[in-house]
């Protein structure tokens, strides 16, 4: 393995690679082990690719010390006896924003916190806008739902700003739990970089591999943040090894590769380019966003255009639209259309209140705004989410980014009991159709259709049975009485073949608990993709593929096998073909 190379062997590799930069047949090299044969193409010129293969990657962060990984991906493929690199260069995902026929406005940056569940973006994002105001900023302030503060999880995606250096950076928050990564999938059009967050003790999990992938086909290049890094389990440089090895297996380009580090502890308020900065506060990460974020590009158009990416309701105000200006400026007063996805007209009016969210302040108006900017504008009643909002000159609707199909299903029906009508005032199916239709305006990854089986009946289709339990429970206090069925997977036709969504689950238990954890979910028709230590002594990580209908139910048993002390995180991987019954499953 490259870590077993001498440190004079990569010294003396890297040398003659970058000194001649001429096609090679292969390079060999002898370590204490043996002999490791690195091979490389006619057609592949020594380049950081090829660094990167031999382990010998020296990122622009890391100073006098040369960084051990493996890439993964790109066209890399493993042997017994050798590496073997296929001569791949990815060019920008087709997907990217970034466009060269505008005037970027200088002044502004788009930035969303990315992360797995716990690894700290809505502290972070809070120290952000504190070190920003110049005082302090109560924690937890992005989560505003009832639901997120009893829980201690995000589960809408909000956007706030603040300013530095003369410059406005609008930043968005997201969840980490993988059953809301659709709020993840459609702030994608609203920035233009993002904050990693990686936890410096759990490393890259399941959720940073699904959020880092989004963004990584938008064309973003991310600022990679360890955070977490006074912990007493932390470790570090195996965290950075493993970020890379994350990067390169999703087919990172090479300006996406050259990624900048920051180490940081969001609850003690500071981020520094070294371990051995001052951590005193968080300049050296805002001055980075300043530097490494490009400025928003507008669409070379005058006419005033902008994606609806989430919606609010206002006493006052009505319906408030909120989403990324793409092109031309606007005003209070201007007329507009909303157009949908079909190009049809789905509403029309008048502009009436211009507002961004600054900080902790709350909301404040503004008189006029232009391309790059996320603002929340007032005025019309009918727009929804995907919908564009557009000058009238414009008949074309603004495209929008394709969210990962749902896998669960769960039918919502009138609560038919004896004991109906004894806590809710809201009993009727219309009113439960009408406040399902209600939440399919914003919640981007939420279904519902009538039931073809039963006449009062609604299925109603999301991510997991954590977001559709979130559902019932805001519902529930709404003062709504229904009636649920168990969840369901939902299964595709394609070819004639029956195909069934498979999940990536990663799990962390303690060494005795191991064997019961494999052999449940080995029985749930499970594989076991990957088994190492954790950071924690006397603990191991479990990487295993499962079909979702395996884990419907799993959960408690899971903790109960490991006496309440197992961590389980879960991830959509792909719809595979049905993998067969499985027999005594409850």
């Amino acid at each position: 393995a490259p870590h077993a190379i001498t440190m004079a062997g990569r010294i003396s590799l890297l040398r003659a690679m970058t000194a001649c930069r001429s096609r090679c047949e292969a390079y060999a090299l002898v370590s204490s082990s043996g002999t490791r044969s690195l091979s490389f193409p006619k057609s592949l010129v020594a380049t950081r690719s090829v660094q990167a293969v031999c382990g010998m990657v020296r990122p622009r962060h890391v100073q006098n010390a040369w960084m051990p990984c493996v890439m993964k991906g790109r066209g890399i493929t493993r042997t017994s006896s050798s590496l073997n690199l296929v001569p791949t260069h990815p060019s920008a995902p087709s997907g990217a924003r970034f466009s060269s026929s505008g005037s970027p406005a200088p002044n502004i940056r788009n930035i969303a916190v990315i992360a797995h569940v716990d690894h700290g973006k809505t502290t972070l994002v809070d120290k952000l806008m504190a070190q920003c105001s110049g005082g302090k900023v109560e924690s937890g302030t992005m989560d505003s739902l009832a639901l997120e503060q009893e829980r201690g999880i995000t589960i809408m995606a909000k956007v706030t700003s603040t300013t530095w250096k003369g410059c406005k950076i609008n930043i968005v928050d997201t969840p980490g739990h993988a059953d809301f990564g659709g709020e993840v999938e459609r702030i994608m059009s609203m920035i233009d970089g993002v904050l990693l967050l990686v936890d410096a003790a759990e490393g890259p999990m399941a959720q940073t591999k699904f959020v880092l992938m989004k963004a990584l086909r938008r064309g973003l290049r991310p600022i990679v943040v360890v955070n977490k890094v006074d912990k007493e389990s932390s470790r570090i440089s195996e965290v950075e090894s493993d970020v890379f090895d994350l990067f390169a297996s999703l087919e990172a380009t090479e300006d996406q590769l050259d990624f900048p580090v920051l180490y940081a502890a969001g609850r003690n308020g500071w981020a520094d380019k070294s371990l051995t900065g001052p951590r005193e506060n968080m300049d050296a990460l805002l001055d980075t966003i300043l530097s490494h974020v490009p400025p928003p590009v507008p669409e070379p158009r005058p006419e005033f255009a902008l994606v609806v990416t989430m919606i609010a309701h206002d006493t006052f105000l009505g319906r408030l639209l909120t989403g990324r200006i793409s092109s031309g400026s606007v005003k209070v007063g201007d007329s507009i259309q909303a157009l949908a996805q079909s190009g049809e007209k789905a509403d029309s009016g008048r502009i009436t209140k211009i507002l961004f969210r600054k900080g902790q302040g709350g909301v404040e108006e503004l008189a006029s705004a232009t391309a790059g900017d996320i603002v929340q504008l007032a005025g019309l009643s009918k727009a929804t989410v995907t919908d564009t909002i557009c000058s009238p000159e414009l008949t074309e609707p603004l495209k929008t980014i394709p969210i990962d199909p749902p896998t669960v299903c769960m039918t919502f029906s009138p609560n038919d009991s004896p004991l109906h009508g004894r806590e809710g005032t809201k009993l009727t199916s219309q009113l439960i159709w009408d406040r399902l239709l209600k939440e399919t305006e914003n919640n981007v990854s939420i279904q519902v259709k009538r039931s073809e089986e039963k006449g009062e009946a609604f299925e109603v289709y999301g991510r997991g049975e954590l977001q559709l339990g979130i559902l019932i429970e805001n519902m529930r206090r709404e003062g709504f009485e229904l009636a649920v069925s168990p969840p369901q997977v939902v299964y595709r036709v394609e070819g004639g073949r029956k195909l069934e969504p498979v999940e990536e689950v990663t799990m962390e238990v303690d060494d005795e608990y191991t064997g019961a954890v494999v052999n449940k979910l080995t029985a749930r028709k499970g594989i076991v993709l990957d088994m190492r230590p954790s950071s924690e002594k006397g603990r191991t990580r479990i990487k295993m593929s499962v079909p979702s209908r395996g884990m419907l139910g799993y959960r408690s048993i899971f903790f109960t096998d490991t006496r309440g002390s197992g961590i389980l995180t879960r991830l959509y991987l792909e719809h595979q073909e049905y993998l067969g019954d499985i027999d005594h499953m409850r």
